[in-house]
């Protein structure tokens, strides 16, 4: 018996997401990446490896153990059931959680506010999936912006609406410019998303004026604001404003997290803190986080129990605080940091040529140079292939294909010594760029 004709398909019978750039830029890192495995990446803002300890794992997972004997009695079935059976919907750490942002952040949240997801993206995506209820629904973002918010907007089908972020952050009468732009062409902004601290891909950081600013922009103009807050522990030493949710005093801000960069990277374990009251018209009232986590048990069900271990047992092992738990790689993210800045003044001093231009965050993962040349894909390839060391094109963070004169230089996950070999194979691509 002969088969019918291949069930092969055409993009245009699929989601249209498929055709954003957006889509292309994690999956072109990694195969660049495995393309060259000996060049040095300034590409991927991955977590400094040098503390992984597989050891400290099973200790972490031991501990919330204990945690949940105390917590039950001592009844060892229903301790085995919370770690190794589906799981409650909103997690199984929320009132951990909740009292982590309390001690490090001054965050007071009812831990049934609090929804545990599979990473950050995942929280990202159900909260958007929420808010967009009709094409006339827009998201507020900087530009550049992060990929990743970009690649769940489109999936949720939800347009972008940008915003300049310049090296002092976005700017708060922009917004109000944006968002009534916006009102009057008949769309409903219902958040702006914003890294206050250390923003990816720029570094950039908003002062408490701007926060507040902002904060009274969606109070007088009926949005959210979306607060993701990835990089903020990672500090020059200096004491930083307060977060948005700390400040927020009306409930206009949701609160994204990760422990992605602070906790254990594989855990792949996030949340979202969404404390606004949703009225069922009835009048009846629960919280928004209930309504995310109808959306996550399409999706995911729940979070690992055992993945949510790691990160329980590790904010047990330092009382509720990330900052405490990430004091040593706090360290080492600001000796890369000031390394980089310091490798480029010396490869690139000012008035020689080439001209090469940088920002100076005060900590984070990221530092973007200004190139007198455009940097695209085909051109990471080359450097790749031909110097041994990669970036990232700053193009996918504009959501465009045409690439521009940036590029996004990542320092988290480099020793000191690679730091030194990759800015000295950096320098010599410039150098040979601008003598072709």
């Amino acid at each position: 018996m002969t088969g019918g004709p291949a069930a092969d398909l055409t993009i245009d019978r699929l989601h249209g997401s498929l055709d954003d750039p957006a889509f292309e830029s994690m999956n072109l890192l990694n195969e660049v990446s495995a393309d060259f495995p000996d060049a040095i990446s300034f590409a991927a803002g991955r977590p400094h490896e040098g503390f992984f300890d597989l050891d400290e794992v099973a200790g972490h997972v031991e501990r919330f153990r204990d945690h949940l004997r105390r917590r039950f009695g001592g009844d060892e079935t229903l301790v085995r059931r919370t770690l190794l059976q589906y799981g409650r919907t909103k997690g199984i750490i929320h009132d951990l959680v909740a009292r982590s942002l309390a001690v490090d952040e001054k965050i007071d949240v009812d831990p049934e506010a609090v929804v545990v997801t599979v990473g950050c993206q995942e929280a990202l995506y159900v909260t958007l999936r929420a808010l967009r209820r009709d094409e006339r629904d827009v998201l507020v973002v900087p530009r550049p912006c992060y990929v990743g918010v970009t690649g769940a907007a489109g999936l949720v089908e939800m347009p972008l609406v940008p915003v300049t972020e310049t090296s002092a952050g976005i700017d708060p009468d922009e917004v109000a410019r944006v968002v009534l732009a916006a009102k009057a062409a008949g769309r409903r902004p219902r958040a702006l998303y914003v890294v206050a601290d250390f923003a990816n891909p720029t570094g950039a950081s908003l002062d408490r004026e701007a926060r507040e600013r902002l904060l009274d922009l969606a109070a007088e103009h009926d949005f959210l604001i979306l607060e993701d807050n990835p990089y903020g522990v990672f500090h020059d030493g200096t004491e930083r404003p307060p977060t948005f949710k700390a400040l927020d005093r009306d409930r206009r801000v949701v609160y994204l997290g990760s422990f992605a960069k602070t906790g254990v990277a594989g855990a792949r374990v996030g949340y979202v803190v969404a404390d606004q009251r949703v009225s069922d018209g009835a009048g009846g009232t629960a919280l928004l986080a209930d309504q995310l986590a109808k959306i996550k048990s399409m999706l995911t069900v729940n979070t690992s129990p055992l993945a949510q271990a790691v990160i329980g047992g590790k904010l047990l092992a330092n009382d509720y605080s990330l900052r405490a738990a990430n004091e040593r790689e706090r360290r080492v993210y600001q000796r890369n940091l000031r390394q980089v800045l310091d490798g480029l003044a010396a490869r690139f001093p000012a008035g020689s040529e080439p001209r090469v231009g940088w920002n100076v965050p005060a900590g984070g993962f990221f530092v973007v140079l200004d190139l007198p040349f455009p940097a695209g894909d085909e051109l990471l390839r080359d450097c790749a292939r031909t110097h041994g060391v990669l970036w990232t094109p700053m193009h996918h963070f504009h959501g465009q294909a045409e690439p521009l004169s940036r590029i996004r230089l990542s320092f988290s996950s480099l020793t000191s010594e690679q730091i030194e070999v990759g800015l000295d194979r950096l320098a010599a691509f410039v150098h040979a760029r601008c003598a072709t």
